[in-house]
């Protein structure tokens, strides 16, 4: 069956706006959610439960906020294989959730670089928990729907208005193709300002 729910989103955006409709309506479908730093203190102050990646992997944002993300149950989370027994076996041994919904918005590097800001700046501007997630969930979209930048959250509205939070298997695999032109561009303009 290629249509999947969506239970679990989890949300890690740089820029904000725009957010709030689609967790309004997520919520009112019951997507539980889960977030780090500013995004979980912005979805509390709308009102909606969010449990925080920490209670999840049990390691605090470490580093500067450079290590938040990146851990086994977060990316087990989304990268488990939901039709294979043997990585629904490890799930469930390691206490890993499934998360069936990633919402990114990238560090902004670009608009950084533009900004003429010193390099120790931009060096802090490249994202790379973001990007990871960007990577899996769309590798994943097997099971996972993958929102890669803020210019997709319309298009997922417009998916849950119609349908609810249930996605088909062409719709992900669109989402996926997105998430790969994100990823693309940002690296291209990461290697560009580099090659300078």
């Amino acid at each position: 069956m290629d249509k999947k729910q969506i239970k679990t989103a989890l949300i890690s955006v740089f820029h904000k706006d725009g957010l709030d409709e689609l967790l309004k309506k997520l919520n009112a479908e019951g997507v539980k959610f889960l977030s780090t730093g500013g995004t979980q203190a912005f979805i509390e102050s709308l009102g909606y439960d969010c449990q925080k990646v920490e209670e999840v992997t049990t390691y605090p944002s470490i580093l500067g906020g450079r290590v938040k993300t990146l851990h086994p149950k977060i990316f087990g989370g989304i990268l488990g294989r939901r039709d294979l027994e043997g990585d629904r076996e490890q799930m469930a041994e390691y206490a890993i959730p499934e998360i069936d919904l990633v919402i990114v918005d990238l560090y902004p590097f670009e608009q950084t670089v533009a900004s003429g800001a010193d390099e120790a700046d931009i060096i802090e501007k490249i994202d790379i928990g973001g990007i990871s997630l960007i990577r899996a969930g769309a590798k994943n979209f097997n099971d996972v729907v993958i929102v890669p930048s803020k210019e997709q959250y319309g298009q997922l509205l417009d998916i849950l208005n119609a349908q609810g939070a249930c996605t088909t298997l062409a719709q992900r695999r669109q989402f996926a193709t997105a998430a790969f032109g994100v990823s693309s561009h940002y690296d291209t303009v990461i290697h560009g300002w580099f090659s300078k």
